[in-house]
């Protein structure tokens, strides 16, 4: 398998919308992804981005959003190649400034409102309660590769959140319930010279609206349930649904949706180690993340 084909990927771009050649200027570059700004000999620009699986059906996603009315970047055109995807898209240039809370209540609004998409995967109340389950499971199976050999915490905090997690995924499918971002922060909301644009759907599912109103202020931080719920009554008052505020599974809105957010992240950074990932190298940092994060569950969810 071909390590990263980035560059047969826009071969295969140009031809397919008539270029030739463009020069390519790096933005942001990891191990399961990369963005480049492209520049064609005419002097116009392109957006280059890339990703391999599991980040390789954003086009779709993409595309569907825009059908359905959400502001996002135009695809040009796309391509697939040996578990990668590749997409030219318009370059949308500079931000004018970072996109701040007000932006991102108002932007969550249009797309939570936005009707539910059957090709995207469901995270229900079936779903939101195996978290912790499939944690284990993902557990299992680096145990089994003598890896996460230190991690008895980490399995005990996940028994205890698999044993409440029936009585605390109460609630997941109130609304908003659809559309949801998935890695919805600041960076992700390009506000521009004509408007904003939301970036980055390669995660995209249709769930719990408050998982992403609960990821705008990161998790590099401690969760800071006031702060959210004061961006909850953000939401609402540019004419998000009222219910965004309700309890459920016994919790308050914004614990619930930090708790449940957490350890989605969670289920995520375990997968990445045992499947998309599987560098033991990588070990200590995921259970370092993972053991924080599994920390703030077992606060939030109060189990």
């Amino acid at each position: 398998m071909i390590t990263n084909p980035s560059a047969e990927l826009l071969d295969n771009l140009l031809t397919a919308t008539g270029r030739t050649t463009a020069v390519r200027e790096e933005v942001r570059v990891w191990s399961m992804s990369g963005v480049e700004r492209v520049t064609f000999p005419d002097g116009a620009t392109a957006v280059f981005k890339y990703a391999k699986r599991p980040f390789d059906s954003e086009d779709q996603a993409l595309r569907l959003a825009r059908t359905l009315g959400v502001p996002v970047p135009e695809i040009r055109a796309s391509a697939a190649l040996d578990g990668w995807l590749g997409m030219l898209m318009e370059d949308l240039g500079p931000p004018v400034r970072e996109a701040d809370d007000p932006d991102g209540a108002a932007a969550a609004v249009v797309l939570h409102g936005t009707r539910t998409a059957p090709p995207l995967p469901v995270l229900d109340q079936d779903r939101l309660r195996t978290l912790p389950a499939r944690a284990l499971e993902h557990l299992e199976r680096l145990r089994k590769a003598d890896r996460w050999q230190d991690a008895d915490d980490v399995e005990d905090a996940l028994d205890r959140i698999a044993q409440a997690a029936e009585a605390r995924s109460a609630g997941a499918i109130l609304a908003p319930f659809g559309w949801v971002h998935s890695e919805f922060h600041p960076t992700s909301l390009h506000i521009g010279e004509r408007g904003w644009r939301l970036l980055d759907f390669a995660r995209a599912f249709t769930g719990p609206g408050l998982l992403d109103l609960a990821s705008w202020h990161g998790t590099v931080e401690p969760p800071h349930p006031a702060r959210l719920r004061l961006f909850l009554e953000q939401y609402v008052t540019v004419g998000g649904t009222p219910d965004a505020l309700a309890s459920r599974g016994g919790l308050t809105a914004e614990n619930w949706a930090l708790g449940w957010h957490r350890m989605w992240a969670v289920e995520w950074f375990m997968e990445q180690s045992v499947r998309w990932i599987d560098d033991p190298a990588t070990d200590p940092a995921y259970i370092d993340a993972v053991r924080r994060h599994l920390s703030d569950v077992l606060r939030l969810l109060e189990v």
